[in-house]
């Protein structure tokens, strides 16, 4: 009993002090890397005017910022398995913070592009990575309530950033939407230094080669053959980017099931528990993720809201996603990911089907009250959902699956923002011809988003039925995982057993 007593508090000792100062440095960098997922996006309308050039060669600092993130993903597994997590996290840190600052001193769009693509190859790599350490650090009783708080800059940070960027471009100049991740880089590089604990270096595994060569290619073109879909989905560029992404994404995957060592470990999927948590969190993300981009919209275009003020009024939803977020790590811990989700799911469905409710004159309180529901149905469902597939996975192939994870979630996302962005504008323009013949023009357009929103709230209420479908993987004792780890490396079949 003494020996049960000490282990408890030993697992206490380590969950509460030990792992406060990695996991700083993980959400540190994170942070940095999220925020500037969405910053630029409202500094759009600003870089046009400083560089005297058009949108479209403006996007592309937006588009190859995404190319380059979806690009490196795949390669953070190989790396942290040749040269250890806490040196490719280090290194992937500072040259996100050598790429911020070379954008902030571009002379011309051309140069912010390039800049924008060394930004991605450095910030593809920080989720997945910074997940994977997480995850190790984290005692197993402890995981939820761990995972939970590093779950809280993912969702605050894409809400923050317009709110900040709106701020910085409007009061100070588009330098600074750049130039703040100099400190903010400089304190995550040091305290991960100083805290994060050396991660040991593995065999130098056989490099899987044509699958480096495959994986960028497939997962960069999916990506920008699904944003370019947003305008036209059947455009020269939309076709070709789906094409070359999906006879690549192909051939990938013959290459990986084929291969001893593989970039990412797609043999996973023989665990059933994995594989319906990995499905399930794709529908969550599309309807999740993609619905985040309506609301900017609806605020600006039909409610004429400035930028700052759009963020502005966005924070309930990410004020109640950072709220729950840490108490679904902690409940996730005692009762597993499906009541979570399930309750959390439901939330959401509700929350878009109240939002596809919308008019031009709905009263502000009727769209806040909505996304502090969907903020907080995110909060109860992302993390629970996203710690339930690593538990599912192989504790020795953690570091694989995160990118994995991470690859696929980038996809998912990008064709989400792109289906709903498309069919918004098809309702949109569809609700004006019948506006044509005296309507209002800003209650056509106000019905096109409610289409919309209805679209994502069809999208959750799938996935709040397939957490039907969640039940809890069974829990090894360490002991037993680490040799289970040793034989699966012999036998991948062993990874069926989950």
């Amino acid at each position: 009993m003494s020996k049960t007593v000490e282990g408890s508090l030993e697992t206490k000792e380590f969950s509460i002090r030990s792992i406060i100062a990695p996991l700083m440095a993980v959400i540190v960098g994170m942070i940095m890397v999220i925020l500037d997922s969405t910053v630029v996006n409202v500094a759009v309308p600003k870089l046009v005017d400083f560089f005297a050039t058009d949108l479209k060669t403006v996007q592309w600092t937006i588009t190859g910022y995404t190319l380059a993130l979806s690009a490196v993903i795949p390669l953070a597994g190989w790396l942290t398995d040749k040269f250890g997590e806490k040196r490719i996290f280090l290194m992937t840190i500072a040259l996100f913070t050598i790429g911020s600052v070379l954008c902030a001193v571009a002379q011309t769009p051309e140069q912010l592009i390039v800049f924008r693509i060394i930004q991605g190859l450095g910030g593809g790599m920080v989720s997945p990575i910074g997940f994977a350490m997480v995850f190790k650090l984290a005692p197993p009783e402890k995981r939820g309530a761990v995972m939970g708080a590093l779950g809280v800059p993912m969702l605050l940070a894409p809400a923050l950033g317009p709110v900040l960027s709106g701020w910085l471009v409007e009061n100070v100049s588009w330098h600074w939407i750049f130039l703040i991740n100099l400190p903010i880089g400089i304190l995550a590089f040091l305290i991960g230094l100083r805290f994060l604990p050396k991660s040991e270096r593995r065999e130098a595994p056989q490099l899987d080669k044509l699958g480096m060569i495959l994986a960028p290619i497939a997962f960069a073109m999916l990506t920008y053959g699904v944003s370019e879909g947003g305008t036209s989905w059947t455009s020269a560029t939309t076709i070709t980017g789906l094409s070359i992404g999906g006879v690549a994404l192909l051939l990938y995957i013959l290459v990986e099931i084929r291969h001893k060592q593989p970039l990412l470990e797609l043999r996973v999927f023989r665990s059933s528990h994995f594989t319906r948590g990995i499905i399930l969190v794709w529908f969550a993300q599309a309807a999740l993720f993609g619905s985040m981009i309506l609301t900017p919209l609806y605020l600006q275009q039909v409610r004429g809201y400035n930028a700052l003020e759009t963020g502005i009024y966005l924070l309930p939803q990410a004020l109640m996603s950072a709220f729950f977020m840490p108490i679904s790590g902690r409940l996730f811990d005692r009762v597993g990911a499906r009541p979570l989700a399930f309750i959390g799911l439901g939330v959401v469905s509700t929350a878009l089907f109240l939002l596809s409710r919308i008019t031009a004159d709905t009263p502000l309180a009727m769209v806040l009250v909505p996304l502090g529901l969907l903020g907080g149905g995110m909060g109860l469902t992302m993390m629970p959902l996203n710690t339930h597939i690593l538990n599912s996975a192989p504790r020795h192939l953690v570091a694989r699956v995160t990118p994995l994870m991470t690859a696929a979630q980038q996809v998912i996302v990008s064709f989400a923002v792109a289906g709903l962005t498309g069919y918004l504008t098809s309702q949109i323009t569809s609700h004006m011809m019948k506006a044509a013949q005296g309507g209002n023009p800003l209650e056509a357009s106000a019905s096109g988003f409610g289409d919309t929103y209805f679209l994502a709230a069809c999208i959750a209420a799938v996935g709040f039925l397939l957490t039907l479908m969640l039940s809890k993987p069974k829990q090894q004792p360490d002991a037993a995982k680490d040799q289970a780890a040793e034989g699966a490396q012999a036998d991948p079949s062993l990874m069926a057993g989950h």
